[in-house]
């Protein structure tokens, strides 16, 4: 496991929607981790401006996309990060999905390499996680970085997760929830985000390996497949499901909060942490 702690808790957020301010009222909250999500660029300028802004709470990268970032830049990014804020960003790198780039090919191939580049610039295994799904990934994970952060799963793909890791190798799956206890309302919210994904071959071969059907994962996804992937309800709902991926191996949940466009995520990451603690 990584030697950076980053708690139990964290949020997941597109780095478009992250700015110092956000990140030091997440760390003044009580939670261990912001993973900048949506690809962000390998000079991980967005991170360097969280961890100035925050004193404690360690900044992820989730995930920078190995097709779009040379191995050699985001080494140089790590160094640079870590040198100057005492070791508190933890770099997640990962492959993406086929249908990004017409240059995918032999994924798992290209992760190896990757990785491999990332141990000539002295990254070290303990400073990076490595996105995965699937369970030939999810021990490449525990073999040469400190661990996995899993997107858009379930409890029970994260009880499947920590037995392809094993006892040990960090385990950081990604939550979404809506703080909605309107249903109807909080899954057009879900399936407005879930939508994308649901023609991404990779996710669909995750959803179908937890026993989704191709009924499931058409028209949007069957209520079923929505709220298996996002929680919704009230805030006792949402901590419910994210002590559900802690009471099946996970280390560490990063909640991704889901609002109308330009909404607020205080409120419902407050409203969380509040119920759990």
């Amino acid at each position: 496991m990584t030697e950076i702690n980053v708690g139990r808790l964290g949020i997941w957020r597109p780095w478009s929607q992250l700015d110092p301010g956000l990140a030091k009222d997440i760390e003044d909250l009580g939670y261990g981790a912001i993973w900048i999500g949506g690809s962000p660029a390998g000079d991980l300028d967005i991170a360097d401006r969280l961890l100035a802004a925050t004193d404690r709470i360690v900044i992820a990268t989730g995930i920078v996309n190995m097709w779009s970032t040379p191995a050699t830049e985001v080494a140089a990014s790590y160094h640079r990060l870590n040198d100057a804020h005492g070791g508190r960003f933890l770099l997640g790198v990962g492959i993406g999905h086929p249908e990004a780039t017409q240059e995918y090919r032999s994924p798992y191939e290209t992760i190896v390499r990757y990785l491999d580049a990332l141990d000539a610039a002295d990254v070290p295994a303990g400073g990076r996680v490595l996105a995965a799904l699937g369970p030939k990934v999810l021990r490449l994970a525990a073999e040469r970085a400190a661990g996995a952060h899993p997107y858009l799963t379930t409890p029970e793909h994260t009880r499947e997760a920590r037995d392809a890791l094993g006892e040990g190798p960090l385990l950081a799956p990604e939550q979404k929830v809506v703080l909605d206890a309107d249903p109807g309302r909080a899954r057009a919210l879900a399936r407005e985000m879930l939508g994308i994904y649901l023609g991404l071959r990779n996710y669909v071969n995750s959803f179908k390996r937890l026993g989704f059907t191709d009924a499931d994962v058409a028209d949007g996804g069957s209520d079923a497949l929505v709220d298996a992937l996002i929680a919704h309800g009230d805030a006792a709902a949402l901590a419910g499901r994210l002590t559900g991926h802690l009471d099946a191996g996970a280390d560490h949940v990063a909640v991704q909060v889901l609002t109308e466009p330009g909404g607020d995520p205080r409120p419902a990451l407050r409203s969380i942490i509040e119920t759990l603690r």
